[in-house]
This record gives C-alpha cells, structure tokens and sequence, in this order.
C-alpha cells in the first residue's frame, strides 16, 4: 500500500483529496504546513477532517523558509519594479519542494494536494494537463514543476469539478464542506503590497516624477511600488483622458503614464523557462499562451531566444508584465513557461 501525505490547508478542496485517496486504498497522512502568522483556524480544521476521516495529521512549521523563500522574493521583486506572482514560487519550493522532503522524512512515497490539474505518464515522461473542469483548472501556477516533482504527485481532483467536490464533502459531513475558497495571496489579505512591503522590508517608497511616452515630467506619483502596469484607477492625476500605467523603473524612481494603446506588444521574452514535455525546445512551435493566471490564452508561436524564448503572438496583447509567468499549452497540455522580462516593439 502506497503512502501518500496530502497537504491539507483546511479548506474543502485538499479536504477532499485525502478522502478520495483513502477510498482508493493509499494509506493517507495529512500534512498542514505553517507558512505565515498564528492562524491556527487552518490547522485545526484540517484536523477535524483528519480526524473524522480517522487518519494521521501532521503539523511542520515551515515560516522560516517561506519567509526566505516566497516572502523575501516577493518583496525583492516589487521594489525592483516586477509583478511576480506567491503563488507560482510557493508551489515549486514550498508545497512541492519542501513538502516532497517532509514526504521522504515520514516515510510516504507520494505527496498530494487539492490543486485542479491532471499529470499522465507517458513514454517515460510525465505529463502536466488542465484539469477537466476548466473553470476551476490551475495548471497555469503548477508550470514550473520538474519530472521528478511531477512523477511524486497525485493530483485526484483532476477529473472533479467544484460542485462534485463540495458535493463529497457534505456527503462526509466534513465540517469545512460549504468553507468558501481563499482568494487573496496569503500574506497579503487585505491586497495592499506597498503597505506589507514597507512595513515588512523597512522601505519607504517615495515619490517621483510620472512621464509620458516622451519623457516630458507630467506630475507626481506616490511610489513605485504602488503601480502595476496597466493600471488605470488610483493615479491621482487628471490629464483630461483616461491614463494608464505604461512602464516603471524604480531606479530612476519614474513611472511612465499613456494612452492604452502603448500597453499592447506582439512579441514577449520569457526567461528560467521550464519546459514539461521534453528538455529543451529545438523548433519553433505553435502554442497558445496565457501571461497572467485570468489572461484567456492566446495564439502564439514560440521559439529559443537569448537566454530564454521569444513568444510572438498572432495579435498584440496587452500589458505583458515582467515577473509574471507566461504560460504555453499545446490543447490541454502545459508545454511550460517562465518569467516575462519584457515586451517588444
């Protein structure tokens, strides 16, 4: 019987994954992971579930390596003037890199999380796909994972959908079966990053000087780090039309305001590219792509590029942020991707 340790948040989703492993006969351990604050809420609800589940929970205060691990590069990233997304790093070196040693440390072959995606095996490689239910599928954050990560996971919600899940879970009476879904970055609730960043870095972002496309000195912003490109509530500044964020350089401490139609690019180099299906890519190849997790993928065709890939779109899109993920599929299967550096005329 094969061991598998889920990674149980207390949330109905990966409450569900350890029912649906217990019932396909793995001997299930599940695992709360302590990443930020003293919320025990998320750990005691994991283990009313275990508990009437009747398996084995665990606790592992991991708050340290978050901190060093998604925390600090977070923070890193936003003051150097990128967008990164948590989430996408907390899954490869968190709830993918640490949990698979808490795995190996307790004696289970497999770990297992409440994530809507499918891995297939085949001809010796393992597969990443969307999950069946598209509304809910989350390939697009679990793009970075290697073959080893990929070959140790079980991902059983694959072919589920969220009614079906929430659907198990009242027939369990598990206590978290109407619990609603968390949205927000974890550390984050309340969604103000120039706030957490300032007080948790012990930055201060001072103002500059907002530009137009030319150059020419339009008026003052409040901070780098309060812009996401893109952005056009909150600017602060009347200019008579509707104005939009274009770029930021924190080092010069600018930000350079436009109209909309500078945000769109045809052509995007990605960087730290993970591809799934093979090694390394040796042709081009047709792709669509999704460069933020709401982003509707798009037509493109990708190819190596410097030290990365180029990914050249049938249509220009809009607002390509650097430290985001550009994301490549091939039908329902993740081809790979990696971390925008930039847009190009």
């Amino acid at each position: 019987m094969e061991k598998v340790l889920v990674g149980m948040s207390g949330g109905v989703d990966s409450s569900v994954t350890a029912a649906l492993l217990k019932n396909d006969g793995y001997e299930v351990l599940g695992l709360t992971l302590n990443l930020f604050g003293n919320d025990e809420t998320a750990s005691n609800d994991a283990k009313s579930v275990c508990d009437a589940l009747e398996i084995e929970h665990k606790t592992a205060d991991l708050k340290n390596e978050f901190k060093a691990l998604v925390i600090d590069d977070f923070i890193n990233e936003y003051i150097n003037g990128r967008t990164p997304n948590p989430c996408i790093v907390c899954n490869k070196k968190i709830k993918f890199g640490e949990m698979l040693n808490l795995a190996d440390r307790f004696g289970c072959d497999k770990i297992a999380t409440g994530h809507y995606a499918k891995i297939i095996q085949k001809d010796g490689r393992y597969l990443l796909f969307k999950a069946d239910d598209k509304a809910k599928d989350q390939s697009y954050v679990l793009y970075c994972l290697n073959q080893e990560q990929l070959s140790r996971v079980l991902l059983p919600l694959a072919i589920h959908s969220k009614t079906e899940v929430r659907e198990v879970a009242d027939s369990l009476n598990l206590s978290n079966a109407n619990k609603k879904d968390s949205q927000d970055i974890c550390f984050v609730p309340d969604g103000d990053y120039a706030a957490f960043i300032e007080k948790t870095a012990d930055f201060v972002s001072n103002t500059g000087d907002y530009l137009d496309v030319n150059g020419k000195v339009l008026g003052k912003h409040k901070g780098v780090i309060r812009y996401t490109i893109g952005q056009r509530k909150g600017l602060g500044i009347a200019l008579g039309k509707p104005a939009f964020v274009i770029s930021k350089n924190p080092e010069t401490n600018q930000v350079v305001i436009g109209d909309e139609e500078h945000l769109f690019y045809k052509k995007v180099y990605v960087e730290n590219v993970n591809f799934i299906p093979f090694d390394t890519l040796e042709n081009e190849m047709k792709v669509c792509c999704k460069l933020r997790y709401r982003h509707t993928e798009q037509p493109a065709v990708i190819k190596l590029y410097k030290n990365g890939v180029l990914v050249e779109f049938d249509e220009p899109q809009r607002a390509p942020s650097a430290g985001q993920a550009a994301v490549f599929y091939d039908g329902d299967m993740v081809v790979g991707g990696g971390v925008i550096v930039s847009g190009i005329e």
